[in-house]
């Protein structure tokens, strides 16, 4: 078992192993071996599940930036500060992104798969549910912090950590933008959270 778990990947295999084992388990015991149906309710609650997943990638990321590293920063010494800055930083940004990029692309596929995604574009206009009102705040904060994250936070951090060329002033101009638009999103999450969450457990 240790050996699984020295490496990231063959733990992530294993916990995936895991989820087809209680699939399996739960579809063909639990349930007189009548077996899973692989139709739109099922994809609808796989790509739920991703969207989870990847959301608790994207917003975990955020937390561990606004809770973590930014506070902590101004407390590490400047000899060590490049460790942060040159290896776990840009390693961060980058689940961080692309946890965003999984979160929006696959509340997309869901949306669409329910029927929802027009309704909850228009926030419930058209309908009149409270459902929609709140899956499509929630739908519309997620875009607002996803788009921060890719056009103003990474390229604003790729300038902030060196990654492209940048002079000293820009690099701290870029720094305390991406700070400034990570905060937006931190701001914005609790909203789009309980928008998300309470479209499915209220209304």
């Amino acid at each position: 078992m240790a050996k699984v778990l020295e490496k990231l990947q063959s733990t992530v295999i294993a916990s995936v192993v895991l989820v087809a084992v209680m699939v399996i388990i739960v579809a063909g015991i639990w349930h007189g071996g009548q077996g899973l149906e692989f139709d739109t309710n099922w994809w609808s609650f796989f790509f739920r599940w991703l969207h989870v997943v990847a959301g608790i990638m994207w917003i975990g990321h955020l937390y561990y930036f606004n809770f973590t590293q930014i506070p902590t920063m101004p407390k590490i010494p400047n000899e060590l500060k490049p460790a942060v800055s040159k290896h776990i930083a840009p390693a961060a940004l980058f689940w961080f992104r692309w946890g965003a990029m999984a979160t929006i692309a696959t509340g997309i596929i869901l949306a669409l798969l329910n029927n929802y995604f027009v309704d909850s574009v228009i926030v419930g206009v058209a309908s009149g549910a409270p459902k929609h009102t709140a899956i499509g705040i929630g739908m519309w904060l997620g875009t607002i912090m996803w788009f921060n994250v890719w056009f103003v936070i990474w390229p604003n951090q790729q300038k902030a950590l060196g990654l492209v060329q940048a002079d000293d002033a820009t690099k701290a101009k870029s720094a305390r933008t991406a700070m400034l638009f990570s905060r937006t999103n931190t701001l914005l999450s609790l909203p789009m959270l309980y928008a998300m969450v309470s479209a499915q457990n209220i209304y």
